[in-house]
């Protein structure tokens, strides 16, 4: 039985999905999704064929584009990190409000950037705004925001990024680190 599983799984696995046939709104929804996806995903999905990368280039899909899925040893141009600012990405702008407020010291204008990201409900941004937002001054509104599957993978990441613990942040951050992980 498992053996047939197995075959019928490969054989559904090699069926191609006629894509291009589909209408260019349709593909678009597709680039744009494939794009918050992953990186790799997004770079396979330009590097198949041309009218993909077209529609890969377009104006908005950096929009929906993780750079927090970007692998580490990569440099992310510069050009890269203009473009989905100026598309207000919500990954952008968490980085953006992380660096200000924890970095910086810019609490306001950090505060800003992360809420930003967290009302387009990037899961990152509404762990860290709900949780900078209760430690720092007691506020718990964010929080109606969590279900109990979030709450469970943002935990996971939170544990898996441990080299960002470490790294140059304020004073204030650092005598209430614990209360983050």
């Amino acid at each position: 039985m498992a053996e047939l599983f197995q075959i019928s799984l490969l054989s559904y696995m090699n069926v191609t999905f006629p894509i291009l046939e589909l209408p260019e709104e349709i593909q678009a929804l597709v680039v744009e999704r494939v794009a918050g996806n992953s990186f790799t995903d997004l770079y396979g999905l330009r590097a198949s064929c041309k009218t993909m990368k077209a529609l890969a280039e377009r104006s908005r899909v950096n929009h929906f584009y993780d750079l927090l899925s970007v692998p580490m040893r990569l440099n992310m141009l510069p050009e890269l990190l203009k473009t989905c600012y100026a598309e207000r990405n919500p990954s952008t702008l968490y980085m953006k409000g992380v660096q200000f407020f924890f970095t910086f010291n810019l609490q306001e204008e950090g505060l800003a950037f992360l809420k930003l990201a967290a009302d387009e409900r990037y899961e990152c941004a509404v762990y860290t705004y709900a949780m900078t937002r209760k430690i720092f001054w007691g506020d718990e509104e964010y929080f109606a925001c969590f279900t109990t599957e979030s709450v469970d993978r943002i935990g996971k990441l939170v544990r898996s990024l441990k080299w960002a613990w470490g790294m140059s942040h304020n004073d204030k951050f650092l005598a209430k680190r614990d209360e983050f992980i």
